[in-house]
């Protein structure tokens, strides 16, 4: 029984690991393709031409910055969460894979916002760019949420983790509907939300290891 156990539980390791290890390579070419929005200035023949036209590329770098950014911290919630699996099954992978196709589309809308954040364009550029994060947080509550109530996490999460974690993602939501809102009104201040929002999801991101092994802890408390 003991063995079987075992072997049970490395099958299970060993398919979070491949599903894991696929959803970083995911992670990792969707955060490079970021770069190709940037481009070589063309036809400047002094160095204050080639400033100029560099300073008139400020809204790529800014949008590279702010999506780079938000795909790593992305990303490190992604592993923050993988950290508390035990198993799959096919709700959750299918989420998975849904999120990891929301993360594809996190260039081509940095791209549109870069492109016409100047212009009269910007109203639905920056809404598609509010709106795709708005669903990726829906998802990632999805994906939790699918692990949760499947009972996919390891015996040792706590459920002031869990709380905690399903807290901080609904959390997410409001801010997020209210930069859709705001890109119609302002685009700006919709591009401002989004940013700031990334610093939130840092300071969720980091893992207070107390709430992880609590359970743990007490267990061992309890058999000594």
């Amino acid at each position: 029984m003991i063995e079987e156990r075992q072997e049970q539980e490395t099958t299970s390791e060993k398919e979070t690991g491949r599903l894991e290890a696929f959803s970083d390579g995911v992670f990792a070419v969707a955060i490079t393709i970021l770069v190709f929005d940037l481009k070589v200035p063309p036809a400047a023949t002094t160095s204050a031409q080639l400033l100029g036209l560099l300073g008139h590329a400020w809204a790529s770098y800014l949008l590279l910055f702010i999506s780079f950014a938000t795909i790593l911290i992305m990303w490190i919630s992604h592993h923050s969460m993988f950290k508390l699996i035990h198993r799959s099954d096919t709700l959750f992978m299918f989420a998975n894979g849904f999120l990891l196709l929301l993360v594809t589309i996190v260039p081509f809308a940095n791209s549109l916002v870069a492109n016409y954040l100047e212009t009269s364009a910007a109203v639905t550029a920056c809404a598609f760019y509010a709106g795709l994060f708005l669903v990726i947080n829906i998802t990632y509550i999805l994906l939790w949420w699918s692990a949760v109530s499947h009972h996919l996490l390891k015996a040792n999460v706590s459920r002031i983790l869990v709380k905690t974690r399903t807290r901080t993602y609904l959390l997410g939501l409001p801010g997020y509907l209210l930069a859709l809102l705001c890109a119609f009104w302002n685009p700006f201040v919709s591009v401002g939300i989004c940013s700031v929002l990334w610093l939130f999801w840092a300071v969720a991101s980091y893992e207070r290891e107390p709430l992880l092994f609590v359970h743990t802890q007490a267990t061992k408390g309890t058999t000594q």
